[in-house]
Formats: C-alpha cells, sequence, structure tokens
C-alpha cells in the first residue's frame, strides 16, 4: 500500500471543529469492485455459492422422476429452469452485497410497501392451490409474494427496533408491533401458517434482542399459543397435519413415508448418484423433499455436510452482528440469518418427521424461482452488513488522539 505525504484531518462532531490532528493518509486507490472483493465476507460468499452448487446437483438427481410423472419430455426441465433462474439470483446477490446499510433501509421500505400489496393482490386476484392463494402470475412466471416480503420485513423490523434502542423517546416497539399485524394478518388470510410462524418467530426474535420486558415474552407467548390453538379448532389441513404428526395412524402419510424410507434406503454412504429408487415416488422430491433425495442418493454424509453449511452461515452472521456497534446493522444481520437459519432448520426436520409437514423450501437448494431470488436478496443483504466497514470514532477517542498529538480537543457545547 502506498502512503503519501502527512495530512491534516479536520474532524467534525456536533458542528464543533477538532483540528491538529496530523497522521499518514493512504491515497492508494482502489476501484468499486476491488474495494467490495477486500471487505466482503469470503467465506460467507463462499458457503452461499457451496449451497447453489449443491441444489443444482440434487437437481439433477430429483428432477427426472418428476418430470416424468408430470408428462415433461424434458427430463432436466426442472434443472435447466433452476440454472435459468440461478444467472438473476446472482445478480441480485452480488448486486445487492455492494449496498450502504443507508440504500438497504430505503430499498428494503419500497419493497416491503411493493410486495405487501402483491399479498394482498393473492387474496383477490390469486389462483386458488390446494385451499390456499398465495401466488400470482406475472408475464407467465408464478410469483409467490410472500417470500420476498420476508427479508424487507426483517430490515424495517430491525430498524424500528434499532431507533427505539437509540432513541428511547420514540415508539419504535409500538411501530414494530403494528408492522408485524401488517404482515400477518394478510398471510393468515392466504391462509399460509407455516409463513406467519416463520415471520413471527424472526420478529419476537428481534423483540428479545432488543431488549423486551419479561411481561413481553409471557404476553407474546401467549399470543402465540393462543394462534396456534385457534388454527388447530378451525383450520381443516393444520387439524390434518398436526393430527397426522401426533397419530400418523389418523391420516395419510404418504410423503413421510416415502421421506424417512429415502433416509434409511441411503445409510451413511447413499446409493449413488441417479440410484435413487424412493425418490421416484416423491411427490415434491425436487422442492420441498430435496433433503430427503440428498439422504437416499448421496448420504448422511452429504445431509450433514448441507447442515452444516447451514450452521456456519447463521453462526458466522451472528457472530458479526454481535460484534457491530450499529443497532441497525446488529438487528437486520441477526434478523437475517435467524430467518435463514429458522426456514432450513423448517424444511429438513419436515424431511425428517420432526415436525407437522409444511411446504418450506429448503433455502438455495430446493427447487423454485421465487425462493432462489427472495433468498438472493436476503442474503445479498447479509453480505453487505457484514462487509468490513470503517470504524466510527467516537469523541473519547479522538480527545485521546488529539492529546496523545499536542492537539486537546474542546467539547461540543
Amino acid at each position: 500500500m502506498r502512503i503519501k505525504r502527512p495530512s491534516t484531518l479536520i474532524v467534525r462532531y456536533s458542528g464543533r471543529v477538532f483540528p491538529g490532528v496530523a497522521y499518514m493518509i493512504s491515497r492508494a486507490e482502489r476501484t468499486v469492485v476491488g474495494e467490495w472483493w477486500w471487505t466482503i465476507d469470503r467465506l460467507l460468499l463462499g458457503a452461499l455459492a457451496a449451497l447453489m452448487i449443491i441444489g443444482i446437483v440434487l437437481a439433477l438427481a430429483a428432477s427426472p422422476p418428476v418430470a416424468a410423472r408430470l408428462g415433461i419430455a424434458d427430463p432436466f426441465h426442472f434443472v435447466n429452469r433452476q440454472v435459468m433462474f440461478l444467472v438473476p439470483a446472482l445478480i441480485v446477490l452480488i448486486g445487492t452485497s455492494f449496498l450502504s446499510p443507508r440504500n438497504i433501509r430505503r430499498i428494503a421500505l419500497v419493497l416491503f410497501f411493493l410486495f405487501l400489496a402483491l399479498v394482498c393482490a393473492t387474496l383477490v386476484v390469486g389462483p386458488e392451490v390446494k385451499g390456499a392463494r398465495r401466488w400470482l402470475t406475472v408475464a407467465g412466471i408464478t410469483v409467490q409474494p410472500s417470500e420476498f416480503l420476508k427479508p424487507s420485513f426483517v430490515i424495517i423490523a430491525a430498524w424500528l427496533f434499532s431507533e427505539s434502542v437509540r432513541r428511547p423517546e420514540m415508539p419504535g416497539q409500538i411501530l414494530a408491533i403494528g408492522l408485524l399485524g401488517m404482515v400477518v394478518t394478510p398471510l393468515v388470510m392466504q391462509p399460509d401458517f407455516g409463513q406467519t410462524m416463520l415471520v413471527s418467530l424472526v420478529w419476537g426474535s428481534l423483540f428479545f434482542l432488543a431488549g423486551l420486558r419479561i411481561i413481553w415474552v409471557i404476553g407474546l407467548a401467549g399470543v402465540g399459543a393462543t394462534g396456534l390453538f385457534i388454527a388447530y379448532t378451525m383450520v381443516p389441513h393444520v387439524t390434518q397435519r398436526i393430527d397426522r404428526f401426533l397419530n400418523p395412524d389418523s391420516g395419510d402419510t404418504y410423503q413421510i413415508d416415502l421421506s424417512i424410507s429415502s433416509f434409511l434406503n441411503g445409510g451413511w454412504l447413499g446409493q449413488g448418484p441417479g440410484e435413487g429408487s424412493f425418490k421416484k415416488l416423491l411427490p415434491d422430491g425436487h422442492t420441498d423433499f430435496i433433503f430427503a433425495v440428498a439422504g437416499e442418493e448421496f448420504g448422511a454424509v452429504l445431509c450433514m455436510m448441507i447442515a452444516g453449511l447451514f450452521a456456519f452461515i447463521v453462526l458466522r452472521a451472528l457472530s458479526r452482528a454481535m460484534n457491530d456497534e450499529d443497532p441497525f446493522v446488529r438487528f437486520a444481520t441477526a434478523g437475517l440469518a435467524i430467518l435463514f437459519g429458522l426456514q432450513s432448520c423448517i424444511n429438513m426436520m419436515v424431511n425428517l418427521h420432526m415436525m407437522p409437514a409444511k411446504g418450506m423450501t429448503l433455502p438455495f437448494v430446493s427447487y423454485g424461482g421465487s425462493s432462489l431470488l427472495s433468498l438472493a436478496y436476503g442474503m445479498g443483504m447479509l453480505l453487505a452488513l457484514t462487509r468490513r466497514r470503517p470504524r466510527t470514532a467516537t469523541l473519547a477517542e479522538l480527545e485521546r488522539l488529539g492529546t496523545r498529538l499536542g492537539a486537546p480537543v474542546p467539547h461540543p457545547a
């Protein structure tokens, strides 16, 4: 790195000027891409890339039987579409990772209201599939707006909670409660209780990080339990899924039985690429149950590697969040990591019959354009927030620096 002549640093704080601090300024010029490369968390980026590669490999294994069952001539139809969606997803991921925290807030606010409106539109013009209205068809492409709403919701909630920490006089927590209501209401009406549960858990985690009182913990737990009980008693498909989980003999457990058989058939090292047999019968082997296909063809070893990648991404992001001094960056990073981790855990637990069945994709591994693009948007923001940024000097540090150099720094009025 080239070091040029000494320069004088003039620091402004609260409208006052703090002169007399001399130091050596590096004038080494970097391109925008070079600056991005040296400040990005490359291990985090590499782990996400590894998940994308695994997703393509598993799509090659899981998609041909599904295409044959649906009467699609091209056995690699879903693989080709996955790769096609991966190109714009990579552009979104990399492009979003260049953003500053301020621009992330601005874009998230615009996209939040846009996709909230689209989620509400599904209730009116969305096609009904299996008793739910969750999708819209745009230019021949089926889009699930709630997938894109989740990361924007996390950013806005993190901003409100961070403002409540910075400025206690601001009713940030009350506004955050209203924000949760705005999102949960249309999701329940669709109905989509899985996404409702997911965003509620992430929101509750952020509330906890913001230092909520114990009375709020009890109240929120009570509200969640009440909502679950109402859904169980009033929504037939929720009742059926919970009953089948608690008592498999009470209903059809066809997919879950096939999923468990896939893991048992795969053992530790799997049957080998293309050699799985149960995957040919799994209706959603390329989406919700792709983890079972991984278990059958590549064994428990690959499943543990996939779980390890998810754990690494979440834990590394949380560790970076803990070390950041900006409350917004801390909450937003933690919220996006928790959202990513919970979605992956729900998918893997459903595949292993550790919780009631819920249609939720495995991030970057399952087939799905909406899921892939929304995850790229969310993880792009995570990469942007975890980039190394210059640490803001505090007034006390400026005073110590000025004193050492013989130029005491006056206190602002």
